[in-house]
């Protein structure tokens, strides 16, 4: 098995283009075997990223996203960036339960996702001109914490 793949994909910030994100990355980490439980985590993450994307950075408006993912060895990094209107206070953006959309009825959880089901998450932005996530997730990197033979015990 090769050790080490590259994705690169420009699509319109549309709501509907969030499902082609998932299950583009969701493809790209079958090679890896992943558990339901970390497939489950990658593609959480990336709809969090996405969505912020469309409702964030260009205000449900038109523009475009670039989904960037590599994947060497068992570690994956994901990169997603709008060229939009940007974060003015990232540190405020990323506290859990903010959102600068309350008008949207926004939980406001979409950072706190993220950094949750990845092992990383990076946030670059600039006002004016957009934002880039980038998250790095090692898989089957969790041992199991019991034995077959625990389950009885």
């Amino acid at each position: 098995m090769e050790t080490k793949n590259h994705m690169r994909i420009v699509f319109d910030s549309r709501p509907q283009n969030e499902g082609f994100a998932r299950m583009a990355v969701a493809a790209a980490l079958l090679p890896l075997n992943p558990t339901l439980e970390e497939m489950s985590d990658v593609k959480t993450a990336v709809s969090e990223a996405v969505t912020n994307a469309v409702i964030h950075g260009y205000e449900q408006g038109e523009g475009e996203i670039l989904l960037e993912m590599t994947i060497e060895e068992n570690e994956i990094m994901i990169r997603i960036e709008d060229f939009g209107t940007g974060i003015r206070d990232i540190k405020k953006a990323m506290e859990p339960l903010y959102t600068s959309r309350p008008d949207l009825e926004r939980s406001g959880m979409g950072f706190a996702f993220m950094e949750a089901f990845m092992d990383e998450l990076k946030v670059e932005s600039s006002p004016g001109r957009g934002t880039q996530i980038v998250m790095k997730k090692t898989m089957g990197s969790r041992e199991e914490t019991y034995g077959s033979d625990d389950i009885f015990n």
